[in-house]
């Protein structure tokens, strides 16, 4: 999803790609406010509670949005291990009448014998795509109910996963083809799906929180209902 794009090692963005030295994040310059308006202040609230460089997502949401008008947004911050060390990553969805724009941060490493490398910083990614509504395919959520001979009416479980589907990454899933017949032993071929699987959220009310379950649910129904066309703000 995030391929291709390409960035200046100073921190400024371009082709979609900020990439800035992590102790800098939040030493950003300041907006240009007449390029574009400030970000909604639940919007601007959010990337500030998920406490990952807010300054720096702050900025390339607002970059990517332009003049635009936010219906909707999503923030998502994940906390993964890789080996001996812990990553945060951070996803920002925001649907504007006519877009809905993604920006996604991350760190790694600095590149050994580079400036960050040699100093032992790591190096904050933060990149954003732009997607017309018109162009979303699918928005799919699964949600995972414990112990569902107890369930709730209206509850909806504890945990979803959000899908969003727009075509620019394919998953194909491909399986032996059977006739029916558990005593057939015959040479059927292959057969398998296609399905859009661009980015993928899960989200747990015990680990992320009641509200951020309840921000995702909103945010899935918003969308679902502007596929295909603009929404009225």
């Amino acid at each position: 999803m995030w391929a291709g794009a390409s960035g200046r090692p100073d921190g400024g963005i371009e082709g979609g790609l900020a990439v800035l030295k992590c102790k800098d994040a939040d030493m950003a310059t300041p907006r240009d406010m007449r390029s574009a308006p400030a970000l909604p202040a639940d919007l601007t609230a959010a990337i500030e509670r998920a406490g990952y460089y807010p300054a720096l997502v702050a900025d390339v949401v607002e970059s990517a949005l332009g003049t635009d008008t936010v219906v909707e947004h999503l923030v998502h911050q994940e906390t993964t291990f890789d080996q001996d060390a812990v990553r945060r990553h951070i996803t920002v969805l925001a649907m504007t009448p006519t877009r809905l724009v993604i920006a996604h941060a991350d760190d790694h490493e600095g590149i050994p014998g580079s400036a960050e490398g040699d100093a032992g910083l790591p190096v904050a990614t933060a990149t954003s795509e732009t997607v017309p509504l018109t162009s979303v395919r699918g928005v799919m959520l699964t949600h995972v109910v414990s112990s569902p001979d107890t369930y709730v009416p209206g509850s909806l479980g504890r945990e979803i996963t959000l899908t969003i589907g727009w075509g620019a990454v394919a998953r194909i899933d491909i399986v032996p083809a059977t006739c029916g017949d558990p005593d057939c032993d015959a040479d059927h071929g292959f057969e398998g799906t296609v399905a859009s699987d661009d980015i993928s959220l899960r989200i747990s009310a015990d680990a992320d929180g009641d509200r951020a379950l309840n921000d995702a649910l909103r945010f899935a129904r918003t969308l679902s209902g502007a596929i295909g066309g603009p929404v009225r703000s």
